[in-house]
This record gives structure tokens, C-alpha cells and sequence, in this order.
């Protein structure tokens, strides 16, 4: 009797198995891919996508972006962005303040090796919510003013302003 007892209790098991569906993320879904929206609450706001322009200087590289300010501004100090990626790797891309110069914003990176691993990018957790979905947060709080994510190796910056 405990045998058939057994067996019916896995046969039910078996076949509510494939009635459970996995979990997936109930939140908001970025409308374009490869684009980082920074979280607002429910709310996605897209980065403003640009190409730096590259800049070579007599000992450093710089990145130029026209304009001095962004139009994308979020008040948080730590950042959260979500993404769905197509072509975009989400683990190569890095956080780094801009800085504000002749109207245009920038981040140089001195040719000499030892003076580049001084600019360092803010520290980024990076979660998988879903298929191609993933929520990508600052580890470390950032001060006000003008910021890039951007792909490591790339001249794409996905630029937005903290106040």
C-alpha cells in the first residue's frame, strides 16, 4: 500500500511540473533595445545616445560630446538602469563623470599607462531580470553632475545629468 502511496504522490508532482511556469520580471520593459533607460520608479527614461567625437591631445585622448548639460536628469545619487540588449554587452560597460568645458562635456584618458589606470570607472552591479534584460545599478553613490555609460573600447555614450 505505501508503494502506490509513493507512486501517486510522484505522479501528481509530475504532472503539476509542467503547469508551473518559471518566474520571469513583471516591470517595465525598455521599448528599444540596446538603449540603457535609467529607472524612475515604474517609469523608463531613455539616455541621450550619442557618438564622442575622439580628440587627440598632446598626452591624452578625450572623448567630446556637444553641449554642456545633458537632457536626461535623474536625482539619483545611485543610478539604476534596464536594458535589453541585442548587440550591446552589458558587462562591458563602464560609468564615468564627464567633465564640463567650452560648452561641451568630456572625459580625457592620459596616453601614459600609468596615469590612465587613475581614471577609474564607478563600480556597476549587473543583475540578468530576463532573456536580453538586465538592471544595471551604480555600487557607489555619484556626485551631481554629467555621466556616460558607455562600451568599453567604444566611442557610443549613453550620457545623463545627476542633480
Amino acid at each position: 500500500m505505501t508503494t502506490r502511496w509513493i507512486l501517486a504522490v510522484l505522479l501528481l508532482i509530475a504532472l503539476a511540473a509542467p503547469a508551473q511556469k518559471r518566474e520571469t520580471y513583471r516591470g517595465p520593459r525598455p521599448p528599444k533595445p540596446d538603449i540603457p533607460y535609467l529607472l524612475h520608479a515604474e517609469n523608463l527614461i531613455a539616455t541621450e545616445a550619442v557618438e564622442a567625437r575622439e580628440d587627440k591631445r598632446k598626452e591624452e585622448t578625450a572623448y567630446v560630446v556637444n553641449g554642456a548639460a545633458s537632457p536626461v536628469r535623474t536625482p539619483l545619487a545611485e543610478p539604476i538602469f534596464l536594458i535589453e540588449t541585442e548587440k550591446l554587452i552589458p558587462e562591458k560597460l563602464e560609468l564615468y563623470k564627464l567633465v564640463v568645458k567650452g560648452g561641451s562635456r568630456e572625459i580625457a584618458f592620459p596616453d601614459n599607462p600609468k596615469r590612465r589606470a587613475r581614471i577609474r570607472p564607478v563600480h556597476l552591479i549587473i543583475n540578468k531580470l530576463d532573456t536580453n534584460l538586465y538592471r544595471i545599478e551604480a555600487n557607489e553613490g555619484v556626485e551631481n553632475g554629467e555621466y556616460s555609460l558607455t562600451p568599453a573600447g567604444s566611442n557610443q555614450m549613453f550620457c545623463f545629468q545627476v542633480y
